[in-house]
């Protein structure tokens, strides 16, 4: 038997190096080679068997149809996947330990059991440890489909494609993929290798069989999903979970969605039942004050394709060190050291020996530029120490040059800020609605000094 050869694999990019050495020479990436074995080389390719052909043909030959799609029993899991799961796709899921994603798996499996053959593998935990889970959440009543949930504790791969292959269900979940392992492969579960192997695997399955397969993956330190990045391409969609462990919110944002709009967001409460959607989520993010206070304002923000009610808060203060500290908490952070220059340039307004602070209500992060607006109204008013007027809500991407540029969905922002009852708009003057909105009053700025004199005028 030949000796087995010491390999070095990058554990970012996955690229193989002969020997050990502090940066990958592929990716740059420092301390992410890992050892392990390399595999002998055999006389036929284990992916032999999966290759298919098929003829060439013209685009136009091609018969296009809307990908059928099936229910997930959750309505908030549903729209972040794009209406639901295509048969044949592959989902990956991530996020922190503890944050809900086993949970939310087990909900809709039991859901989508009453009509649907459905696969619940675990690498992680027991049968019996999934059944006392299922009995807490009150998935074990009776009329409920989580009786017909088919459970599998098991790890290695082969093992769970010849299940599939004999069981052949509908939705299988696969919890979760670091801790698969094939036995084509030396190395230990959770390596570059492994993870790679293993996911190629189960989507070949996938699309073969038909089979929906949704595989959840572990996060690094940084919040980022462990394993190779091709983990993530290989999928069809990746959600994210997000939110704190210690907060009864979750959020669930799509990533990638090949049958489905990106940036999806769904909101979750965490009960002792589970997780429950949350009907209106704005009213997560909207501080409830008594009175209006200084540096608060609301924004219309867009996830996907829903209109979110955030409040951004600002905190302004005298500097006590020579350079002032900027720190923003679900806001860009460099993108408010540019905003408060062109607040100094365009509007006369310098924060150089001020430290400034900004927040976003509720833990959500917004990365659209259309929060511009609201960021320097905030800090306007918490600079002046006079709050904004009541019932008033803006967006709007600020520009270097001073200028207010439209944001997209100009009008769905509009109609949920009015249907939660604002009468107020500060908008860029290209969203303007071209028909009057009930309830709401319109006021269209082109430039941010402008913005900034129609709310003093409104105090």
């Amino acid at each position: 038997m030949a000796k087995s050869k010491t390999m070095y694999v990058c554990s970012a990019c996955g690229a193989q190096q002969p020997k050990w050495s502090g940066q990958c020479p592929s990716c740059n990436e420092w301390n992410t080679l890992v050892e392990t074995v390399g595999e002998a080389a055999a006389s036929g390719h284990r992916f032999q068997s999966l290759a298919q052909r098929s003829p060439v043909r013209k685009l136009a030959e091609i018969e296009a149809s809307d990908v059928p799609r099936f229910t997930t029993g959750v309505g908030e899991f549903d729209r972040v996947l794009g209406g639901g799961l295509v048969p044949g796709g592959v989902v990956l899921i991530g996020g922190d330990p503890g944050i809900g994603k086993s949970t939310l798996l087990l909900q809709s499996l039991a859901a989508m059991a009453r009509d649907r053959k459905t696969l619940y593998v675990s690498g992680e935990e027991s049968g019996a440890q999934i059944a006392l889970r299922a009995q807490r959440l009150g998935l074990t009543e009776t009329g409920s489909g989580a009786s017909e949930l088919a459970l599998l504790a098991e790890i290695q791969l082969e093992r769970i494609q010849a299940t599939i292959d004999a069981e052949r269900p509908d939705i299988a979940v696969i919890d979760s993929i670091q801790t698969i392992y094939s036995d084509a492969l030396t190395s230990a579960p959770g390596s570059v290798a492994q993870v790679r192997e293993c996911a190629a695997q189960l989507t070949r399955v996938a699309k073969q069989l038909g089979v929906t397969i949704i595989m959840v993956g572990h996060v690094t330190k940084e919040g980022a999903l462990a394993g190779p990045r091709v983990l993530e391409h290989i999928v069809d969609t990746v959600l994210y979970f997000e939110g704190d462990t210690h907060s009864s919110y979750r959020l669930v944002r799509a990533i990638k969605n090949r049958f489905g709009a990106v940036n999806e967001l769904g909101v979750f409460a965490m009960t002792d039942k589970g997780l429950r959607g949350v009907a209106n989520p704005s009213a997560l993010f909207l501080s409830q004050h008594e009175q209006q206070v200084a540096g608060s304002c609301v924004l219309v923000t867009q996830e996907g394709t829903r209109p979110l009610l955030v409040e951004v808060q600002a905190l302004v203060d005298a500097a006590q060190v020579p350079n002032p500290r900027r720190l923003a908490v679900g806001l860009e952070q460099n993108r408010l050291a540019m905003l408060l220059a062109v607040l100094h340039r365009h509007a006369g307004i310098a924060c150089f020996d001020q430290d400034v602070f900004l927040n976003a209500v509720g833990g959500v992060k917004i990365a659209e530029p259309a929060a511009d607006l609201a960021v320097l109204l905030a800090i306007h008013s918490s600079m002046r120490n006079k709050p904004l007027t009541k019932g008033l809500v803006v967006f709007g991407e600020v520009g270097l040059a001073g200028e207010i540029r439209p944001s997209p969905r100009g009008q769905d922002r509009l109609k949920e800020a009015a249907k939660l009852g604002f009468s107020v708009a500060l908008i860029p003057k290209a969203n303007a609605p071209k028909q009057p909105i009930d309830g709401l009053k319109v006021i269209a700025v082109d430039r941010i000094e402008h913005a900034i004199d129609r709310v003093r005028e409104l105090e």
